[in-house]
């Protein structure tokens, strides 16, 4: 997809502070964004799953004459009937390979489950004929919740994490603590449910196959889908040029797009498959929920004295995601002995997965208001019990944070809240209505994670620039802010690149995802450009009738399509000059990019922020609104101020909704979800958002990458939850540590 349209406002350079608007911007708002499954390819037919409607056992019989009698139907695909792939769908497939349903038995291990597959010239014939085969079960009582699952030690959290993590002596620890504060902390599943639904649009010619589909992670989804079909990586084409949302789950691939692409290979004609909202809560994963206990000690004069942080963490019956939530605690505060560990409890569900900060989100949702209640028992204001615990150094390792940013973070935040006014007792505010008032901080944290990526910039005769990496934009601007990265390597006006990406044929652009696309596929065309512009350099110092002859040891700069000499500005050269007279049409610089070990090894590297809330609570029905949020974070160099604002505030809203909204309902008969649709699933709608600011708080960090980009998508969430919680309970004197919170918790 090619991104070139001029920014309205755009000047020259590309470095930190300039708020380019959207490339994409104009394409979305009028309607010429053209997601998956806008494509329409000649003689395509149409494919709808047939869910279980039990959680647990296996299809005794399915109609499928009934179906194959619909005049529409052109295949019905079953396990009786499904054609063979060339990998065991229950092996796994690394780095990010998960068990998957299609259609390999008949066993039925969660509600919503693919248990068939029909194929039909219209959407409407395809629909019809799913609900004909009538399918019929012999069902097992369905395990759902921590007092029917399965418990076990999982060898792994989140992907492919360490279970557990420990330093120093914690039993020790709370013998020697003045007090020790235990809690319990519960979190729901949550689903993704991003805008646009997991899609396939599936087209073979011969053994090569195009695949349009949303997709987070392009070139290690090729060789996924490679593996299942038993044909080389580059026979298959991924375009994914927009995305609608994403918030991890399109990393990974899932069952139902396998069998779309299965039934295009055997009918020989594209087939499209768009799973429907309901479709979506079940196999294209979610976030777990968990079970967290928090045991705190303290000594006299508030200080940690050991941190014991368990989470038990629900997975699937049959395959291994665990929240690594307890990890929340390992990085943060600077108790002299800690313990984080994860217990497995497995249940009749779909197999859970990343889910915007896995694990931080709700490790942290549960250490914050821990972290608040620590203070209230040490008779201290939360902020300066943080700041009394804040920790100069990666606790356990001893590697030395990227920055002290997050006192800046903290103190930045009061400031602009106003936090100096906040009385240390709950219920002690009230607004002119008689609404309780309450002001409650959590601090955010969220690692610097990095992606090997692959970029390629071609400078061209005319002065202007190509730049492909096969990155994804899910709504998140990368598209902008990866061509100002690449422009400034140029030394050229944004306006003058034109960007190529979402295709995996371009350069691998690495994992949309971990808050790391920015800063991976950031490097490598940070890399590509400054390879193009040394080869130009080359030419032009090389070239006795350029008038940059001989600069070779000296150095040139590049600058607004110009060659520099260092030592001279009076003597420069364009970029086309160069090219012209070297006879060349073209310059192409390439990269590879990775984040050096060393440093990696030597400091710890994360995003540190701080967000700060106010609620009212109505005494009398126990209604809750946030009505203001603050945010200050640091991550690192900014290359768009105005998309960096726009990822604090989702992540900020995301916060409002994990606190206040968002839940999966169980129906523990059934084992099915009550509320799988965006009508009964709560999320935030405009009215539920209150006043937001993000402070961005300047950070140069050295070490995180050559362009000290670090990651914003996810950070928001980190701290916002538990920030409402506290302010929960400065308002009303009730502490809440099940999410999401409801009336009853407060007036009950």
């Amino acid at each position: 997809m090619s991104l070139d349209a001029p920014s309205t406002n755009a000047r020259y350079g590309s470095n930190a502070g300039q708020p380019l608007t959207r490339r994409d911007g104009v394409l979305k708002v009028t309607g010429r964004a053209t997601y998956a499954a806008d494509n329409h390819p000649d003689g395509m037919l149409y494919a709808v799953t047939a869910v279980s409607r039990i959680a647990r056992g296996r299809v005794t019989s399915l109609d499928v004459e009934a179906a194959k009698a619909h005049p529409g139907v052109v295949e019905v695909m079953t396990p009786a009937s499904r054609p063979p792939l060339a990998h065991d769908p229950d092996e796994k497939m690394p780095p990010f390979g998960f068990r998957i349903e299609v259609l390999q038995d008949s066993t039925v291990r969660y509600a919503n489950q693919p248990i068939a597959l029909v194929i039909a010239e219209t959407l409407e014939a395809a629909t019809e004929g799913a609900a004909l085969l009538n399918p019929q079960y012999d069902a097992d009582e369905p395990r759902t919740g921590i007092d029917d699952g399965l418990r076990f030690d999982p060898p792994a959290v989140g992907v492919g994490g360490p279970p557990k993590a420990a330093f120093g002596d914690v039993e020790a620890g709370f013998a020697n603590a003045a007090q020790v504060l235990e809690r319990d902390y519960v979190t729901p599943a949550q689903y993704h449910n991003a805008m646009e639904p997991h899609a396939v649009v599936a087209e073979w010619d011969g053994d090569h196959v195009m695949l349009d589909m949303p997709n987070q992670a392009l070139a290690m989804s090729c060789a996924s889908y490679a593996t299942y079909f038993g044909i080389p990586p580059e026979n298959v084409t991924i375009r994914s040029p927009f995305l609608g949302g994403g918030f991890g789950s399109k990393a990974i691939i899932n069952g139902p797009q396998i069998l779309a692409i299965l039934a295009a290979r055997t009918l020989k004609r594209p087939v499209k498959l768009v799973l429907s909202r309901a479709q979506m809560y079940g196999p294209v994963g979610h976030r777990g929920g968990t079970w967290q206990k928090l045991r705190i000690g303290l000594d006299n004069e508030g200080h940690l004295t050991a941190l014991h942080h368990k989470s038990i963490s629900a997975t699937s019956s049959f395959d291994d995601f665990l929240e690594p939530a307890a990890n929340a605690s390992t990085h943060l505060y600077a108790s002299p002995a800690l313990l984080s560990e994860h217990e497995g409890i497995r249940l009749d569900t779909g197999t859970p997965g990343p889910m915007r900060a896995p694990g931080e989100a709700s490790g942290s949702a549960a250490l914050e208001v821990a972290i608040d209640e620590a203070a209230d028992a040490c008779g201290m204001d939360p902020l300066d019990f943080r700041l009394h615990n804040y920790a100069e150094t990666e606790p356990g390792s001893g590697r030395p944070f990227s920055s002290k940013a997050l006192r800046e973070c903290y103190a930045e935040g009061a400031k602009r809240f106003g936090w100096a006014g906040r009385p240390l007792a709950s219920r002690q505010m009230r607004d002119e209505n008689g609404f309780l008032v309450g002001w409650g901080m959590g601090t955010a944290l969220f690692p610097c994670p990095h992606f090997p990526a692959e970029a390629r910039a071609t400078l061209r005769a005319d002065g202007t620039a190509l730049v492909e990496t096969a990155g994804a934009d899910m709504g998140q601007g990368a598209w902008t802010a990866l061509a100002q990265i690449a422009a400034e390597a140029l030394g050229l006006d944004p306006d003058q690149v034109e960007f190529h990406s979402g295709l995996s044929t371009l350069p691998d652009g690495g994992v949309a995802g971990g808050s790391a696309h920015t800063a991976s596929a950031g490097l490598a065309l940070n890399n590509a450009g400054k390879d193009a512009i040394a080869q130009l350099s080359e030419l032009a110092t090389n070239d006795p009738a350029s008038p940059l002859f001989g600069a070779g040891n000296i150095g040139v700069e590049a600058r607004a399509g110009r060659l520099y000499r260092r030592d001279d500005e009076t003597r420069s050269e364009s970029y086309a000059e160069i090219l012209a007279r070297a006879g060349q049409r073209e310059i192409v610089g390439t990269a590879k990019a990775s984040r050096d070990p060393a440093a990696a090894e030597a400091h710890a590297m994360f995003s540190h922020g701080a967000v700060f809330a106010e609620v009212k609570v109505d005494p009398d029905l126990g209604q809750i609104r946030v009505t203001r949020l603050v945010g200050a974070f640091a991550a690192g160099r900014i290359i768009n101020p105005r998309l960096v604002e726009s990822q604090y505030f989702g992540g900020m809203i995301w916060g409002v909704s994990f606190a206040l909204h968002e839940e999966a309902i169980v129906d523990h008969r059934t084992g099915r979800i009550m509320n799988a649709d965006l009508a009964e699933y709560h999320v935030p709608i405009n009215a539920d958002i209150p006043s937001l600011e993000a402070i961005l708080i300047p950070e140069n960090d050295p070490f995180v990458n050559a362009i000290g980009v670090k990651g914003v998508g996810e950070i928001g969430i980190t701290g916002t939850v538990g920030a409402i919680a506290n302010a929960i309970w400065h308002a009303t004197g009730v502490r809440v540590r099940k999410f999401p919170v409801r009336l009853e918790d407060i007036i009950g």
